[in-house]
């Protein structure tokens, strides 16, 4: 087999092999959806809005790549939470609060033994920590926070607040748009707020 033969079945292998994981991670995706319409449709709109924060970054299209698969299944983990605390129509008590939270370990668990070529199991660990220090699981703080993460988190809580839930009507955009300039810095990634809101500002919807 000549060199060039040689390389060329080598990058088909893998880019089969990295067409198959992507294949997967649509799967789940949509296992999560059918479980929990909620979960589901919040995915896809969190990783819309989180590729588009990641272009507005400059980051390159492979990350961007990334932080798309990896928001398209970063509560993955809300499968190990009962199907009834997922979609109860009142506030949650603290002990199903804490079963909720438990959801990024759970979801990381679920990941880690899968070798992408992203960080897919990190996002999925790390999409409520916060900058301070105060988010779960770990209390990670500042660049100890993987910056994928830290974008999954930006489109989490903004999509989050301007999305009708079980528990509670839509609390609307401009709400959103206020908790991330009021904690800029503080609960959120300064660079991921700014290019949120410039994103945002030029239009983006969610669909």
């Amino acid at each position: 087999m000549t060199t060039l033969k040689r390389h060329n079945k080598l990058y088909l292998t893998s880019e089969s092999s990295e067409q198959s994981l992507e294949g997967t991670i649509h799967t789940v995706s949509m296992a999560v959806e059918l479980r929990d319409p909620y979960t589901g449709g919040h995915q896809r709109r969190v990783a819309d809005l989180a590729c588009s924060i990641a272009s507005q970054m400059g980051l390159d299209e492979n990350c961007i790549h990334g932080v798309r698969l990896g928001a398209m299944i970063h509560d993955i983990g809300k499968i190990g939470v009962p199907a009834e605390i997922l979609s109860k129509p009142s506030k949650l008590t603290p002990v199903e609060m804490q079963l909720i939270r438990e959801h990024a370990a759970m979801g990381y668990n679920i990941l880690k033994d899968i070798k992408f070529p992203w960080p897919i199991a990190e996002i999925a660990h790390q999409h409520h920590e916060r900058i301070d220090g105060s988010g779960y699981p770990n209390r990670l703080r500042g660049e100890a926070i993987l910056l994928e993460a830290r974008i999954v988190a930006v489109a989490d809580v903004v999509e989050s607040m301007a999305s009708h839930r079980p528990y509670r009507p839509t609390l609307g955009l401009q709400a959103a748009i206020d908790e991330i300039k009021n904690n800029r810095g503080t609960l959120y990634d300064s660079r991921v707020v700014d290019a949120c809101l410039e994103v945002l500002a030029s239009g983006f919807e969610f669909t």
